[in-house]
């Protein structure tokens, strides 16, 4: 089967990996040039936390090992408190748990080297999509240059072309939710060649309505993320505000930001949007139009699950692939059951923001997480919501449902050991009793 794939970022060159193992023909066209050989667009690529998903998708194409020795393991947060003081908080009880720092663009240009290598794949570059007839498939370039396949799959991120046509047809539903914050990166180097923080954990500056968060690089600097609403991001207009609000607010990394001024001045401000669409696909006359990844269900990063999420989309068709033994119409219209998945981790992932850029500082959620861990020691098969989403590959929409299971467990087992404590007391006559002496 010939298959077009539109967008070469993560998701689509791990896609055309897929179903270039299944024996297709996939064709994958990038409105961007050869970032191996052009450079990455600068400013905008927040670092990625690859954690069980991702790695789950990698590992079945044994992608997994050259992926991870390039990225550095995050067994935990650090939290920095206005004055100074860290906190480290470890994503599970035992400490072997971690979610993995990676460069966007440095994993891009892995999988691209991946997808070049299979046989069966062509990567296009600068090739913008202009035009998509989803009876044909035909596909129109800002070229000029025409192409047509019967099967189109837009792995062309939020905002994607595949999907803006869709959006035009009759019964398709569409719609976007912008969080009133942007977000903005800056740089932190490393200091005498060594890293400035701990490599060993995802930095959070939690300051109520806003945060900074900074994640390790293999060249020992940090990739630093601030995420504010939009009229602080347009209040700092010169470098002394710059600089005074960083110092006022984040003293401890201000220290260590020595390009901090052009980096916020050179550097752009990104959205945080949820988008929603249904269906994921069209099947009319001879071509079937598909979506996956952020273009069929874009999510903020607040749970580090954008990618991952869009990794596991493209195992998730390649299972329906193997159902319906590769007819794609019929694959892409079971994909739709993932909806249920999404839905739920794109909620997460909002409720993610709060906590983290204010609840992950106070002592009653510090509280709650040592509960939370002497929980996971105590009770065999007791996990928290947070490793159920990083940590395994339970579908999104099972983890609410086991969590609500485990506290009532947990509940029962709490009564259970009172219950029993009464009544060992009691035996001991150190409990009194209506009528009792």
């Amino acid at each position: 089967m010939e298959v077009t794939i539109v967008g070469a970022g993560l998701v689509g060159c791990l896609l055309a990996c897929f179903l270039a193992r299944r024996g297709h023909h996939v064709t994958v066209y990038e409105r961007r040039p050869d970032p191996r050989r052009h450079g990455r667009e600068g400013g905008r690529s927040i670092n990625l936390a690859l954690s069980a998903r991702g790695i789950d998708a990698l590992r079945r194409l044994g992608l997994d090992g050259k992926v991870l020795d390039a990225a550095i393991p995050m067994p935990g947060r650090m939290m920095h408190a206005s004055d100074g003081a860290l906190t480290f908080q470890p994503y599970s009880a035992d400490r072997t748990q971690a979610i993995n720092s990676i460069g966007r663009a440095d994993l891009n240009r892995r999988l691209l080297d991946a997808a070049d290598a299979m046989p069966g794949v062509e990567l296009r570059f600068g090739r913008r999509l202009t035009g998509l007839d989803e009876r044909t498939g035909r596909l129109e370039f800002e070229d000029g240059k025409e192409d047509g396949a019967r099967v189109v799959i837009g792995a062309d991120g939020a905002y994607s072309a595949v999907r803006a046509r869709l959006q035009q047809l009759p019964g398709v539903s569409f719609s976007q939710d912008y969080l009133d914050y942007g977000y903005k990166e800056l740089p932190l180097p490393a200091r005498n060649g060594e890293y400035a923080m701990d490599p060993g954990a995802l930095h959070i500056w939690p300051r109520g309505r806003s945060m900074m968060i900074a994640l390790p690089n293999p060249d020992r600097s940090f990739t630093c993320t601030v995420f504010w609403p939009h009229d602080t991001l347009a209040a700092l207009d010169t470098p002394g505000k710059v600089r005074a609000y960083f110092a006022a607010h984040y003293p401890d990394a201000f220290e260590l930001m020595p390009d901090l001024v052009p980096g916020y001045r050179d550097n752009p401000v990104g959205h945080l949007v949820t988008m929603r669409c249904a269906p994921w696909h069209v099947t009319t006359g001879a071509a079937t139009v598909g979506l996956v990844g952020d273009a069929a269900h874009a999510i903020v990063p607040f749970y580090g699950q954008g990618a991952n999420c869009g990794f596991e989309d493209c195992v998730a068709l390649d299972r329906c692939l193997d159902e319906v033994g590769d007819d794609f119409p019929r694959a892409l219209e079971l994909f739709e059951r993932r909806r249920a998945d999404t839905d739920v981790i794109a909620r997460l992932a909002l409720e993610n923001f709060v906590e983290m850029r204010d609840k992950v500082g106070s002592r009653l959620f510090l509280a709650g997480k040592r509960l939370e861990h002497a929980l996971e020691r105590a009770l065999p098969g007791y996990v928290s919501r947070y490793e159920l989403v990083s940590f395994s590959t339970t579908p999104y929409s099972q983890v609410e449902r086991r969590i609500t299971r485990q506290r009532l467990a947990a509940a029962a087992a709490g009564a259970a050991l009172v219950a029993a404590g009464f009544a060992a007391r009691r035996g001991r006559g150190l409990v009194r009793t209506p009528g009792g002496e």
